[in-house]
């Protein structure tokens, strides 16, 4: 009996993973509607713990059950990317605001071989290499601030970014070369230890990264 519970409950959790991983990564894309069936084949499992897995994902927003017919992968509506474009500049000017001298000149040296990496992955069409570093990228000036508590909250939204940059992936790939430009100007925005030029920055590589999607008259 034990031994059953303990393969149901791992039946669940990989089955929970499998779909969200498909979801956050682009393989299943906002608007794909998931059939039991076939993600119970792709797994090798029965659909019990494939239904168990989307119930979990209906419950944390991102799919929306429909009984007889399946799971509907959400979207993101313009005012959903707008509102996480404006968490991210808040919190990341804020935190070069509150950061020390030291620590944003440490920062800039630290990440700038970065920027070549970034370009080497976006060169190469790795989008999934490219978010992992972006994420990475953008969060380094959260850690500057060194406020763990302020750090904690943005790291509960690298889940929505790479859902936001994986639904993005054509556009940021057409954008390579100007995205890498741009992260070197935030560098250099921190750098000078002015925030206002760091926010400035910041909000006009969302706007470009997003496009009309951060303009509130869009909604």
């Amino acid at each position: 009996m034990a031994r059953t519970t303990l393969d149901e409950g791992s039946a669940n959790e990989r089955s929970y993973r499998h779909v969200r991983q498909g979801i956050l990564t682009g393989r299943f894309p906002g608007g794909t509607m998931l059939s039991e069936a076939t993600l119970a084949a792709e797994l090798a499992v029965s659909r019990t713990p494939v239904r168990a897995a989307l119930v979990r994902l209906q419950e944390e927003g991102w799919v929306t059950i429909y009984p007889k017919r399946g799971a509907l992968v959400q979207t993101l509506s313009d005012r959903a990317v707008r509102e996480l474009a404006e968490a991210k500049a808040m919190l990341e000017s804020g935190a070069v605001r509150a950061a020390r001298p030291r620590a944003l000149t440490a920062l800039a040296v630290e990440m700038r071989p970065d920027l070549l990496r970034q370009q080497e992955v976006l060169n190469a069409g790795d989008l999934t290499a490219f978010v992992e570093l972006s994420i990475a990228f953008h969060r380094s000036f959260i850690a500057a601030a060194g406020n763990e508590v302020v750090l904690e909250l943005y790291d509960r939204l690298a889940d929505r970014q790479r859902f936001l940059l994986f639904s993005y992936g054509r556009r940021l790939l057409d954008r390579a070369a100007a995205i890498v430009e741009e992260h070197g100007l935030l560098l250099d925005a921190a750098a000078s230890g002015d925030g206002d030029a760091f926010a400035a920055t910041l909000r006009d590589h969302l706007t470009k990264s997003y496009g009309d999607a951060t303009d509130p008259r869009s909604s």
